[in-house]
């Protein structure tokens, strides 16, 4: 960071040249490009926090009362009395106790002398269900060896008595249509043998019905109710052997019931001892004693006075903690357009507000799965947490909860051509810059590479050392050459080619860019429209909208661009920006 800010500061040159009224321009309208180096940092701010740290609690199952604590601030040892909690109810509990357990004695013996009156009385009944068992068994096969035999027999003999009764009928039918045509037969018998013919067909479809009911249901409802039958006696053996199971097993259930309330009476007593114990509590390794009610100020609605004599205590109320300052973190914040970018094993300097010019060397140990949404202050804003693990030593002081600020270092440009981002303009997917030459200011197009918090890397030929570029968007009038109508007309015609995709965090798209989709950074909704006045930092932004855009590929990827119809810079966040927002 301190060696960009004195790149930038050196590479600085203000020249003389026109103004936006025709006068002579002021001396920050205008940079002197030259070759230089630049880091690619980003600054974030957040809090210290300690490795390890533990937590001093209420261990007591009841509230409790403070009658002794150390003072905040102390520099605790093992094995240290920190606090004292009142312990006269829980010595009278204890009394309590002891008389428990030696009634608990008493009833168990009670509870041992009903078990084998029962077991004689099982043995009896189940007996008797044996015999419904064998019963119903035999029912069962009765039927199926006879009953059903005889039925089956006596329906098809019906159905083949039917048949035949049928075929003669429609024989003598046949017999008396010929009689009838000769004359020799009335037509009233005629009718009555048709009759006759027609009961013998009905009643062979009644015999076939009558056997088809008798199979597909009757059959099988005999069967089903016979089945059952037997299922019924085997059930209620089951059942009379579960109910006197059951009962023996309440009457040992009582046994064992009284030894646990015996045991469990036991145990109370011990815990209560236990708790006794535990209304010393001591420091259960080296630390810093730190009430709870200091960490929780701030809150909304934890306005909790600090622990003192006399205060009384929730059960599993936080105390105090107890943080090893040996071993410190910072806790930073870094937005989501910003939270791709970062990897761990990243070099870091962290500056705490309580040692403002003292830089702790640091390492990027992790990034936050999840972002955290910015409260009711900015719900849109969405911020990772990454944890960076500080190198500095104990004998500074470093608290937990002390503010900082940190920058961690992405990249570092070497020797390499540069403007400031404020230089940097965009006309659709064209970046392009305003140099100041002998014919006036020309609008000239630019490939852009990497991007610093105030510089951006320009590729190619198209600017040199020496080159003069202006510091801000000049007037329609001002511009002498702009750029050919041939090549934007090529640039809109589709973007960009060679493109290189890299990978960012689930959900963002392009690495960095925050985006859903991974949008490009032409598509912002922030831009501003031709005439419109925007702010310096917007314009800050659009000129790394730019630098990011162009990024040298080897792979051919489609990329959305978004084409503008005017020189307005397209709104995106940097580093810097990210940070201070």
């Amino acid at each position: 960071m301190v060696v960009a800010a004195l790149a930038a500061g050196g590479a600085w040159l203000m020249l003389s040249g026109e103004g936006d009224d025709g006068t002579e321009p002021t001396r920050s309208d205008v940079h002197l490009v030259e070759s230089g180096s630049f880091n690619i940092v980003i600054p974030v701010s957040g809090e210290l926090a300690a490795v390890r740290q533990v937590e001093i609690r209420n261990q007591l199952e009841s509230r409790s009362v403070i009658t002794e604590i150390l003072d905040e601030g102390t520099q605790v040892r093992k094995g240290d009395v920190v606090v004292r909690l009142a312990d006269d109810e829980i010595r009278q509990r204890i009394l309590d106790a002891e008389d428990k357990v030696k009634n608990a004695q008493s009833d168990l013996i009670a509870a041992e002398q009903n078990l084998e009156i029962k077991r004689s009385a099982r043995e009896s009944e189940l007996e008797k269900a044996d015999l419904a068992i064998e019963l119903a068994t035999l029912a069962l096969q009765a039927w199926e060896e006879g009953e059903v035999v005889k039925k089956r027999e006596e329906l098809a003999l019906a159905e083949r008595t039917a048949e035949i009764n049928a075929d003669r009928l429609k024989q003598r039918f046949e017999e008396a249509t010929r009689l009838v045509e000769q004359e020799f037969l009335s037509r009233d018998e005629y009718e009555q043998d048709r009759i006759r013919m027609i009961e013998a067909d009905a009643r062979v479809r009644q015999a076939e019905l009558e056997s088809f009911l008798y199979e597909s249901f009757q059959h099988r409802q005999d069967e089903a109710r016979k089945r059952s039958d037997l299922e019924q006696a085997q059930a209620e053996r089951i059942r009379v052997e579960q109910r006197n199971d059951a009962e023996i097993i309440r009457i040992e259930a009582d046994v064992d019931s009284r030894r646990f309330s015996l045991q469990t009476a036991k145990d109370r007593l011990a815990d209560l001892r236990t708790q006794l114990d535990q209304c010393v509590i001591r420091a259960p390794n080296d630390g810093l004693l730190v009430y709870a009610s200091s960490i929780q100020q701030g809150r909304r609605g934890d306005n909790d006075p600090p622990p003192q004599v006399g205060t009384e205590l929730r059960p599993n109320e936080l105390v105090a903690i107890l943080p090893d300052t040996s071993e410190m973190i910072a806790l930073l914040k870094v937005s989501e357009a910003l939270s791709g970018r970062i990897e761990s094993g990243q070099e870091v300097v962290v500056y705490s507000d309580a040692l403002p010019n003292v830089p702790l060397p640091a390492t990027v140990q992790s990034v936050s799965v999840l972002a955290e949404s910015g409260g009711w202050r900015d719900p849109n804003r969405r911020d990772y947490t990454v944890r960076v693990r500080i190198e500095a030593d104990p004998s500074l002081g470093l608290k937990p909860a002390m503010r900082c600020r940190g920058e961690i270092m992405l990249d570092r440009v070497e020797d390499s051509l540069w403007v400031p981002i404020q230089s940097v303009f965009r006309e659709g997917p064209i970046a392009f810059v305003h140099v100041r030459g002998d014919q006036g200011i020309e609008q000239r197009s630019v490939r852009l590479g990497r991007t610093g918090e105030l510089q951006v890397e320009v590729l190619g030929d198209a600017l040199a050392v020496g080159d003069r570029v202006l510091l801000r968007r000049p007037a329609a009038d001002e511009v002498s050459i702009r750029i050919p109508a041939e090549e934007l007309a090529a640039a809109r015609s589709g973007p960009p080619e060679g493109v290189r995709r890299t990978g960012g965090r689930p959900g963002m798209g392009r690495q960095g860019t925050g985006r859903p989709g991974g949008e490009a950074r032409g598509g912002s909704t922030s831009k501003a429209t031709p005439g419109e006045t925007t702010s310096p930092a917007t314009e800050v932004r659009d000129k790394v909208a730019a630098a990011e855009a162009s990024v040298e590929v080897d792979v051919d990827v489609p990329v959305p661009v978004e084409v503008e119809t005017d020189t307005t810079p397209v709104a995106v966040e940097t580093p810097a920006t990210a940070a201070s927002s």
